[in-house]
């Protein structure tokens, strides 16, 4: 069938038509956020706490764009003739943004969930050698990441959850006082001598001593 002349310039035609009548779904950014996914790979943000300088996050990153430096801190013994220990110290966590090529590794092979993903894009810079940003920067940008999804009704709870929560429970039970009023053997032992005490009877009849009859000894 022979083609009609100008049949592709009426097609784009419409298709023009059909899109100018068509609400338009341009986001006015910076005067309006854009609504990103909760997975949005953004920044890195480093939960400080958590690393133990293990330097596998260096070590794993194919661009090479992670720089760790710590030193060794030795710990005292906590019981005498105990050994000393010695821990890693977090001198300096930085990544260089202009090699990293955002594949999630890092985040991957940390086995102490120190690193996380933020929705976080708004940090370019007029310079290269400003997008190194170090661990304060990244400490920042942690306050970003999203809280995890929920779980589901049926699972289990984390047990990272629930040893934080058997642990601020023991110290809270720790701070708190001594209590003054009876104890639970004290209201065992009342019970135990409640049921068997004669009924009608009560405790100040009971504890005292019974009169002695004439003619007896």
């Amino acid at each position: 069938m022979a083609r009609i002349p100008g049949s592709g310039l009426a097609k784009g035609l419409a298709v023009t038509l059909r899109t100018m009548t068509k609400k338009t779904v341009t986001e006015q950014y910076p005067d309006v956020q854009p609504d990103l996914p909760p997975r949005t790979r953004g920044v890195i943000g480093l939960f400080e706490e958590n690393c133990t300088v293990c330097m596998l996050c260096a070590r794993e990153c194919p661009d090479w764009c992670i720089y760790i430096d710590s030193h060794k801190e030795t710990i005292p013994a906590a019981t005498p003739g105990g050994r000393e220990r010695s821990r890693n110290v977090l001198d300096r966590f930085a990544i260089d943004f202009s090699l990293c090529m955002y594949c999630g590794i890092c985040i991957e092979v940390c086995p102490f969930d120190a690193l996380f993903w933020s929705p976080e894009f708004e940090y370019a810079e007029t310079d290269i050698r400003d997008l190194t940003h170090e661990r304060d920067k990244l400490r920042e940008w942690m306050w970003t990441v999203p809280a995890p999804p929920a779980l589901d009704p049926g699972a289990e709870e984390p047990k990272e959850l629930a040893a934080a929560r058997k642990t601020a429970e023991k110290l809270a039970a720790q701070q708190q006082p001594p209590a003054t009023g009876p104890t639970h053997a004290d209201e065992q032992v009342r019970a135990a001598e409640s049921a068997t005490r004669p009924q009608g009877a009560s405790a100040q009849q009971t504890d005292q001593p019974r009169p002695k009859r004439e003619g007896t000894a």
